[in-house]
């Protein structure tokens, strides 16, 4: 269930490697259209266009799976069903349940109603990233305000990537002193994890970037162009903006959230955090946004944990035990201003796992994290991992785990 990065991604190494005359597979997906949203970070700060991220769903789908172009609605895991909107059953004998998760824009006050309009924005949106970018040009003095939600995201460096990218953007067409930079988020740090976290820190500090922790965005009054932020105590704040850029509160679609599949305290797919086999279901799988585990939901975490899910289902489908485990790789690769990234990798624990470590300070800027975020990454993601040749850090070599 799901055309995005991590169904294709699964669809196609299943495929490859399971012998003819004994798959048959089937990608639920209502969407025409598959999107590159990583791109989207980049189209906001005015260094790509936005439509090389869109390619016709068609296009992208592994042709020797079935794709049933339905949404699904509920799942019935005792009966091995999914159950689509139009109330057609489709019987499965194995599951991967990798849907992503949802912007809620209706959980922030007054956000539905001001997005797209009253200098707010989203680069979490193929409509609205380039409104990012126009209002970035628009601006020549003011407040200029970044949020990011307490709870999950995708791809938690995104909100400050684009705040890098605007702030340089300022600099460089001489404005960035008439302008306050503040970054409000209501997380209790920069970052995440320890190492990258002391390097944003003193770049927050050199570019006079402003921050406020333990800030979340609960309601926008777009036509004063006020927000609106709560702190843990219950205490409100109130901000005025000229550039409102929001990190939307997410989660998982109906269908998963309320099924027998999710978490009762998240809502996410309840899996294995090593092998991706469901704690309660053993035919059913889940990676990428839409799961529970404990990382950062990045498509680089996907091409890590692809590779898992399907070793350890082929291991299933043989009556034996799943062997492969996931250790919670995955990547941020955090732009700092055009020409600049660093490049944050960790497993789980918040451990720096870097494939460069060796080479560079990957907690410092490189001109070369930045080619590779804007050219190789790209190339990589619609040519490798989507036709499931792609394995992260060990690119095209796949990971061996008998």
């Amino acid at each position: 269930v799901g055309g995005g990065a991590a169904g294709v991604n699964v669809a196609s190494q299943l495929l490859r490697k399971l012998d003819a005359t004994k798959r048959d597979i089937a990608i639920i997906e209502p969407s025409d259209t598959h999107y590159y949203q990583p791109w989207w970070t980049m189209v906001g700060g005015g260094i790509v266009k936005i439509e090389p991220s869109a390619q016709p769903m068609e296009t992208v789908l592994p042709s020797k799976a079935k794709w049933i172009k339905a949404r699904a609605a509920t799942f019935e895991p005792e009966q091995n069903v999914v159950v689509l909107e139009d109330g057609t059953r489709v019987a499965y004998d194995y599951l991967v349940v990798c849907p992503g998760i949802v912007n809620d824009l209706s959980a922030v006050k007054g956000l539905p109603e001001a997005m797209g309009k009253n200098g707010v924005a989203t680069i979490y949106d193929y409509r609205y990233a380039p409104k990012v970018f126009e209002n970035v040009q628009a601006l020549t003095s003011g407040t200029a305000l970044f949020t990011m939600p307490k709870s999950g995201v995708k791809c938690g460096g995104a909100p400050q990537k684009i705040m890098w990218l605007a702030e340089d953007w300022w600099r460089r067409h001489g404005r960035r002193d008439a302008i306050h930079v503040e970054f409000v988020t209501g997380t209790g740090g920069m970052f995440g994890v320890d190492k990258y976290k002391k390097s944003l820190e003193k770049l927050k500090e050199a570019r006079g970037v402003h921050a406020s922790f333990q800030h979340d965005l609960v309601e926008v009054d777009g036509p004063n162009k006020v927000a609106i932020f709560e702190r843990p105590d219950g205490t409100r704040v109130s901000k005025k903006y000229d550039l409102l850029h929001v990190t939307p509160r997410m989660g998982p679609i109906k269908a998963v959230r309320e099924s027998p599949l999710a978490c009762p305290s998240s809502g996410y797919v309840c899996v294995d955090k090593e092998t991706l086999q469901h704690t309660k279901y053993a035919n059913v799988f889940s990676i990428g946004d839409s799961s529970n585990l404990p990382t950062s939901k990045t498509a680089a975490a996907i091409t890590t944990q692809a590779p898992v899910l399907v070793h350890n289902l082929i291991k299933v489908m043989r009556a034996e035990k799943p062997t492969a485990k996931y250790d919670g790789y995955t990547s941020c690769p955090i732009l700092t201003r055009k020409g600049g990234l660093i490049l944050a990798e960790f497993k789980y624990g918040g451990v720096p796992k870097e494939s460069l470590g060796w080479l560079f300070d990957q907690s410092q800027e490189h001109y070369f994290f930045y080619i590779m975020k804007t050219t190789i990454f790209p190339i990589a993601y619609w040519w490798l991992m989507l036709p499931g040749y792609w394995y992260g850090p060990r690119t095209i070599f796949p990971p061996r785990y008998d």
